[in-house]
């Protein structure tokens, strides 16, 4: 079926989206680290069950392995532990719109180290989904909104090259992983076998004495809920759609229409701040709405 892989990319961006609603308040509460820890070894766990009984996991080998572990490595290790200090620093919408860039730098690694080709027709619509969705978050925000999640934390120029540098690390990630999807590795699979590798190394970290690797409070049994959630809703089902659309399509087009995520989030900080973004933002939705559809129509 055509465009399997563009409704997968939509899929997770719409899970990202609710994991990030979800996610706010216990990183905030735990520490980045911490926080990516337990919702990481939480995760891995689930996947691993899934991918057993689905015999998904048999059609990993030794080399589309290795792809997947250096994928994790910048990926999840780095990238997620870097999104969610970046959101602890600067909220998530400022995040948000910082992760835009993830979709450019996907889509110039593909074309430099993958040799892919984008038609012009689907250039122009993932020009306007980055576009409208950069105007969505740019103004979501007005001076009359006080809600925790606007505030920024510390200096505004290390919020925003942790941003950068986070989105960096996902469209590396992006990268590395496409030649074993395109080998034919199940996507769940290849989801557990990331989300394991990370979790691990992220358990290392609980060795080092350093205060920021370990929780600021202590974990009760709502925050595991709350992190499992914000794992089974982010990683387990946004992740595996996202690998799935990176194996059926252009991981650069798959980026730009992931990062949609910004978009799904309006409603939901309506829904949970009771604030309404402003109309600039819903004007840019519905930009980033029309980009989409016009990569659809691209082919």
């Amino acid at each position: 079926m055509m465009y399997l892989g563009e409704t997968a990319a939509i899929g997770a961006a719409l899970c990202w989206s609710c994991a990030g609603m979800i996610s706010v308040g216990p990183s905030r509460a735990m520490g980045p680290i911490a926080f990516n820890r337990l919702r990481m070894s939480l995760t891995s766990l689930m996947l691993l069950g899934m991918a057993f009984y689905t015999g998904g996991i048999y059609s990993l080998n030794g080399e589309t392995s290795l792809y997947l572990i250096l994928s994790s490595f910048f990926g999840i290790f780095l990238g997620d532990t870097l999104v969610f200090i970046t959101i602890n620093r600067l909220g998530p919408r400022r995040t948000g719109i910082l992760f835009t860039t993830n979709a450019p730098i996907t889509a110039l690694l593909g074309f430099l180290f993958l040799d892919e080709k984008i038609t012009k027709l689907s250039l122009c619509g993932g020009i306007t989904v980055i576009f409208g969705t950069m105007l969505a978050i740019y103004f979501g925000h007005s001076k009359n909104q006080t809600h925790p999640w606007e505030a920024v934390r510390g200096a505004l120029t290390t919020g925003l090259i942790l941003g950068i540098l986070a989105a960096s690390m996902q469209a590396m990630s992006s990268i590395i992983a496409k030649p074993a999807l395109a080998a034919g590795v199940d996507p769940l699979a290849a989801a557990t076998l990331r989300t394991l590798v990370a979790a691990i190394l992220l358990c290392l970290t609980l060795f080092f004495p350093q205060e920021i690797f370990h929780s600021r409070i202590r974990i009760t049994g709502k925050i595991i809920a709350r992190t499992a959630l914000s794992g089974l809703v982010g990683m387990a089902l946004g992740m595996t759609f996202f690998l799935y659309g990176i194996a059926n399509g252009p991981v650069g087009i798959i980026a730009i229409l992931s990062s949609l995520s910004p978009i799904f989030i309006l409603p939901l900080i309506w829904i949970i701040t009771g604030e309404c973004p402003k109309i600039g933002a819903w004007c840019g939705a519905i930009v980033a709405v029309i980009g989409a559809a016009i990569i659809f129509s691209g082919g």
